[in-house]
């Protein structure tokens, strides 16, 4: 059994913000697999259910980030969850907004949700790690955190929210890496044969065997763009 955390705060106040992109991604997760609702326990919300062949809890702690680890703790104790069966996603300051890591264990790099974490049940578990850019001072922290994301991120926020639930059945079976490919093929899609360099990254996929992309002219090329088109039809 595994046992998820998103960490965030409880209430509509915080709800869109940046902070609570731990919550976020496990609503997401838990509307796309089908959980069962949401109830109050381990002075949490949690819901139950199954990616792939593994039952999973979803456990967002009540607490308020800073003593995230109070529920955190009393779930794992009531489920006799060891901590390699345990995993956080949590916002990043150290990421750009849109990427997301794996890490684990190692220090809690002045994240309060993850050291009160360290604090109840040890730094030993898993850590998804969510990008969401830094405010450029440590003194615009608290603010940045605390603030909703703006209209501007809500792509890149949904493309995160949905590859974090695309990926989740390989996270949960313990592939970080397939998980990792699923969260890029939602932020980042392979271009089609016929994109040009710097085209959105939400174009299609290519299908399969579709031909390459005709190759593009010398940069020192100083044809004009008729010389160059009659050139082609000659060949």
């Amino acid at each position: 059994m595994k046992l998820f955390v998103g960490l965030g705060n409880p209430g509509a106040k915080y709800a869109r913000n940046r902070h609570n992109i731990g919550f976020m991604a496990l609503d997401r997760l838990a509307w796309d697999h089908g959980f069962g609702p949401w109830r109050t326990k381990f002075q949490g919300d949690v819901a139950e259910g199954r990616l792939g062949t593994e039952k999973v809890w979803l456990l967002k702690p009540a607490t308020f980030m800073n003593n995230s680890g109070q529920s955190v703790g009393e779930a794992m104790r009531f489920w006799k969850i060891d901590l390699p069966d345990l995993s956080v996603f949590h916002d990043e300051l150290d990421l750009a907004p849109g990427k997301v890591r794996v890490k684990q264990g190692g220090g809690h790099a002045g994240h309060n949700g993850l050291r009160s974490i360290h604090a109840h049940v040890g730094p030993d578990y898993q850590r998804v790690r969510l990008g969401i850019g830094h405010p450029g001072h440590k003194d615009r922290v608290s603010g940045y955190v605390l603030s909703d994301f703006a209209k501007a991120e809500e792509g890149w926020l949904d493309d995160v929210l949905r590859g974090v639930s695309d990926g989740a059945a390989e996270l949960a079976k313990g592939d970080s890496g397939r998980f990792l490919n699923a969260v890029a093929l939602r932020v980042a899609p392979p271009r089609s044969s016929k994109s040009k360099p710097g085209q959105a990254a939400s174009d299609p996929v290519p299908k399969a065997g579709s031909a390459p992309a005709a190759p593009t002219e010398s940069p020192t090329d100083e044809r004009s763009a008729l010389e160059r088109l009659a050139d082609r039809f000659r060949r």
